[in-house]
């Protein structure tokens, strides 16, 4: 347990220094662990970790974009993400009562759709760059922001980075179940 919470933590920092390299953007394994958080925590306590952890790094690089940008992000924006990342929550619940590598690699591929259609969306509407009408949603949804990467870029890391630490956190925890003795947590649903 204290493992996962350490990693938690690291991958709040890790997505703090990603934000330096534009070809990182959104390669994070933040949501990732959101998601693993509610398959494996059967604390409920628990799931509030990386919802601080989103909470405490968007107050990084809300600052970070600021001051590189001149673009500050909305608490309406943080409040989307945050609710994404609950959504990534409570998938991960609705994958714990029927563990199986299978739906493991369904949860973190629909927590990373959901992600990428709620926060696209939400900054078309709110966005004055983008045209009001489908062109515009269109382009919040591929090109962007003309001063930042394309978004199909952000939505690449975050399928890619959301699959792979939802992997190397389930492949993690089965082995730690393995060293301890204990039955595969994907086939009998024991839990942490």
């Amino acid at each position: 347990m204290l493992f996962a919470l350490i990693v938690i933590v690291l991958a709040a920092g890790y997505r703090i220094v990603a934000a330096w390299d534009p070809n990182l953007v959104n390669f994070s394994p933040l949501m990732a662990l959101a998601f693993c958080g509610g398959v494996y925590f059967r604390n409920r306590w628990l799931w509030l970790v990386p919802l601080a952890a989103l909470a405490l790094s968007d107050l990084y690089l809300d600052h970070y974009y600021a001051e590189q940008f001149g673009y500050a992000w909305s608490l309406g924006g943080m409040l989307i993400r945050t609710a994404c990342f609950a959504i990534a929550i409570g998938l991960g619940w609705m994958v714990a009562q029927r563990k199986s590598w299978l739906n493991l690699f369904s949860g973190a591929l629909g927590g990373a759709i959901i992600f990428y259609l709620v926060t696209n969306t939400a900054a078309w509407a709110g966005d004055m760059v983008y045209a009001k009408s489908l062109a515009g949603w269109w382009q919040a949804m591929t090109v962007g922001h003309p001063q930042f990467p394309p978004t199909l870029l952000f939505f690449r890391n975050s399928l890619v980075s959301d699959l792979l630490f939802t992997g190397l956190f389930a492949v993690g925890m089965e082995y730690a179940a393995l060293k301890h003795a204990q039955p595969s947590l994907l086939k009998t649903g024991a839990a942490a």
